[in-house]
């Protein structure tokens, strides 16, 4: 069994990157007539998620973090949805005096949070809301390597996207 603590991080998003905004209601099939009641009930967006993403995911040489508003949740009603087990879950921390500061810098309020859970290891986020200044900061505040991907949130992630993260994760440290 690998080590995770070896594996590069990969903090992923839920909104934009597995529901897509673009994607039509009913898009993929549900995975079984027995949750499909209870996800309507929670979200109906969950039907915008492919289930093909969690193969692939599973299959990407990292740790897959959720790092999402969704929490905890994402484990109920996402990761069974996609055939993954349970994930590590970002645990944001309650807003701060920086925040303002942050926003006003163009920093996304996730960014401080990521690289501080990163703690120097390598890792990927995942997102459809990074920008050139999420990139700027983690490069001059992270030891570690890091690749800010940016997932176009109308299509979702793509296997343009799987390729770009699959690359990355395969280069030499």
């Amino acid at each position: 069994m690998t080590d995770t603590t070896e594996l590069p991080l990969l903090f992923l998003d839920v909104d934009g990157p597995l529901i897509p905004f673009g994607a039509g209601a009913q898009q993929y099939p549900t995975y079984s007539a027995e949750h499909e009641s209870v996800d309507a009930d929670v979200n109906p967006l969950l039907a915008r998620i492919n289930p093909a993403h969690g193969p692939r995911l599973a299959a990407l040489p990292c740790e897959v973090v959720w790092a999402t508003t969704w929490m905890a949740e994402a484990n109920e009603c996402v990761a069974p949805r996609m055939g993954l087990p349970p994930l590590a879950v970002v645990n944001w921390p309650d807003p701060s005096y920086t925040e303002a500061e942050d926003e006003a810098n163009g920093l996304h309020w996730k960014t401080r949070a990521l690289v501080a859970w990163a703690a120097g290891r390598p890792f990927v986020w995942v997102d459809d809301e990074v920008t050139d200044a999420d990139r700027a900061w983690v490069a001059e505040h992270h030891p570690g390597r890091a690749l800010l991907h940016r997932v176009d949130a109308r299509h979702g992630l793509t296997d343009g996207d799987f390729a770009v993260l699959e690359s990355w994760l395969r280069q030499p440290a």
